[in-house]
């Protein structure tokens, strides 16, 4: 009866009273009318998008977003300008992260065997400060996506956006180091900015539709994890993903590959080398998911909802 009473409370404020295990389909959809797009991550620099883009042609995938993780201040002035103006081209959405956290500084607690949750967090007033600055540098340089991995900084963000300090079309992309593993913090997350949320990379299916009954915002979910987060290969699950969980991107991750952040020119032939088979898993999920679900529905590329970065003079 307890349970029960916990159900239908959750229920009455517009969240599910459970996993969805009969893993109904979703009637949500991208602004164009897609069920879902393809996302790869860790391309970290111009040479990796590069590599994305060209392998991308050859193997006939459609690549509507990459992510980058090193984070913006880890990237030259030219090399953003660079950047932008191949994703422009190619119109595909770029994410940069916002950074620095406390994994990237002299926190003691993020290197104890128990502080793991306290590596994405933006630690103290100060380091908040630069990740807005990593914030306006990439806005600055035409791009219209950061990654964000911190509550705070997520608040700080739809502020700025708000008032004007940063573009109005600009969006957050929730990281995937910022749990959001149920229905209330997805929801709660979405309210305080977050245009599209990264899911923890070994939540069920039925757990995956709940999240999704929860929120309309797009759902960004690994079908393969790197080792760092699980190194999961879920390519099976992908047109049952895609179903229930719309809009989605399909997010290719590498299982078996080196951790490359903070990525710089000494691990350039490697992240290029990395790049490119991301891209070919992505043709071996997208050759799947057309064998399973034929009729599932993608976007054009530069369709409505990407932020597909901006180039101006000074990065034409």
């Amino acid at each position: 009866m307890t349970m029960e009473r916990t159900r239908n409370f959750l229920h009455s404020i517009g969240l599910p009273g459970g996993d969805m295990h009969d893993l109904p389909a979703s009637e949500k959809r991208f602004p164009d009318g897609a069920q879902y797009r393809v996302e790869i991550p860790s391309t970290e620099g111009p040479r990796a998008l590069e590599a994305v883009l060209d392998e991308a042609d050859r193997l006939d995938v459609r690549v509507h977003r990459v992510s980058q993780g090193s984070g913006v201040f880890m990237l030259t002035d030219a090399e953003l300008d660079e950047k932008a103006r191949l994703a422009a081209d190619a119109r595909v959405e770029v994410s940069l992260f916002a950074r620095p956290n406390a994994g990237w500084d002299t926190s003691a607690q993020a290197r104890a065997p128990a502080g793991g949750p306290l590596v994405p967090a933006i630690r103290g007033a100060d380091q908040l400060v630069h990740a807005l600055e990593d914030v306006r540098r990439a806005a600055e340089h035409g791009f219209r996506s950061v990654l964000i991995a911190d509550v705070g900084l997520l608040v700080a963000f739809d502020a700025m956006r708000h008032a004007g300090e940063l573009p109005r079309e600009m969006q957050a992309k929730v990281s995937v180091m910022l749990p959001v593993a149920n229905p209330a913090t997805a929801r709660t997350l979405v309210e305080h900015g977050a245009d599209t949320l990264n899911l923890p990379t070994d939540l069920t299916l039925s757990q995956i539709a709940s999240i999704r009954s929860a929120v309309d915002v797009p759902l960004d979910i690994y079908v393969e994890a790197p080792d760092n987060l699980g190194g999961f290969v879920r390519l099976y699950e992908i047109p049952e993903i895609v179903r229930i969980a719309a809009p989605v991107y399909v997010k290719f991750g590498l299982r078996n590959a080196p951790d490359v952040y903070p990525s710089g020119s000494h691990l350039e032939s490697t992240v290029v080398a990395l790049s490119r088979e991301r891209v070919r898993r992505a043709r071996l999920g997208m050759e799947l998911l057309e064998r399973v679900m034929p009729e599932a529905a993608t976007s054009e590329l530069g369709a409505a909802g990407l932020v597909v970065p901006r180039v101006s003079a000074r990065t034409a």
